[in-house]
Formats: structure tokens, sequence, C-alpha cells
């Protein structure tokens, strides 16, 4: 029987599935955004927790562009959810850097993978830029819903230089994160034949 890269109702199908588990650890982790002082501890955290949701979906992963295609949702979802443009074009960049890894990884190289996953989650750094590339107007919307004290603490622990340390931060959570989701699901990854 031929194999074919495209894309077939079942891969379609996993690509939701796993990128509606991605979110909803996202969000119980970016809570501690409701904290200024969390703010830049998250961008560590949400790499380490989406890792295991990501990880399980990498073994799934056997064709090319099924990351991509879950980074350019979480890119319109963050969009649609008033973002801004900035989480699409962060992701559509993640997801076409991590693609990259997959393929030259075969779907099979567990580094290259883990390499491609820490990539894929520089896509989160576009739910923060806002706050500097459009300041006063996103700042302006915070303190309409959070209060001006708010507003000041962010900018104290979310200064600008914080785009280009969190891009580091979640680098290393990712790290963290795959490691993790590939020994709490070894099993996987052996039927997978992933090493």
């Amino acid at each position: 029987m031929e194999k074919t890269n495209k894309l077939n109702s079942k891969d379609l199908i996993n690509i939701g599935i796993y990128t509606a588990m991605y979110l909803v650890v996202f969000f119980v982790v970016g809570m501690m955004n409701a904290v200024p002082i969390l703010y830049p501890i998250s961008l560590f955290f949400v790499p380490i927790v989406t890792g295991i949701p990501f990880m399980l979906f990498a073994t799934k992963v056997k064709k090319s562009g099924m990351v991509f295609i879950m980074a350019l949702i979480l890119g319109l979802f963050w969009f649609a959810l008033g973002y801004t443009w900035t989480p699409l074009v962060s992701y559509i960049v993640a997801g076409i850097l991590a693609e990259i890894f997959f393929k030259v990884a075969k779907f099979q190289n567990f580094k290259l993978i883990v390499m491609g996953y820490c990539v894929f989650s520089w896509g989160a750094i576009g739910c923060c830029m806002p706050m500097w590339v459009m300041t006063d107007t996103y700042m302006a919307h915070i303190e309409e819903e959070m209060g001006s004290q708010y507003v000041t603490q962010l900018m104290q622990y979310m200064p600008w230089w914080m785009g280009i340390a969190g891009l580091g931060i979640i680098f290393i959570g990712g790290l963290i994160g795959a490691a993790l989701g590939k020994k709490m699901l070894k099993k996987h990854f052996k039927r997978a034949g992933i090493a």
C-alpha cells in the first residue's frame, strides 16, 4: 500500500484534540498572569506543563504540516481573544521553525523534536508583545479591565527587554517540558519509535 503525505481526517482530528488539550493546560497556568510579579515566571512554567500534551501530540505527528496547523490555530485563537495580530505572527513563525525541526528529525529523532517543541513554544511570546509594540493603547485597555495599579506593576515586571529574555526563559522551560513529557509518556514514545 502506497504511503501518502497528505493529511487525512484522522490527522486533522489529532491536531484538534491535542490543540484543545494544549490550550486548556496553557490557560490554567496562564492564570498566574493575574498577579504581575508572576507574569515572567509564567513564561517559564507554560512550556513545562504544555510539554506533556505537545509531546503526546509529537508521537502522532508523521506528516509535514501538522505542527504548523496547530501553531496557526493557536495564533488565530489568541487573535480572536483580543491579543491583536502579534500572536498570530509569532505562532506562524514558530510553527514554520518547528516544522523544519520535525522534518529534519524525520519525526523520529527525539533531540530534534525537542528543539522543535522549544521553538514552537516561542509562539507564546506574541501574547506578551502588545505591551511592548503598542504600549499606550494596550496598557490603556488593560487599565480599564485590571486597574492602574496592575498596569504599573505589569510595566515594572515586564519591561521591553523581557521580550528578548522571554525567548530564553521559554526555551529552557521547553527543554524541561519535553523531558517531562517523554518521561510521563514513555510507552507512547516506544510505540511511535521515537528515540
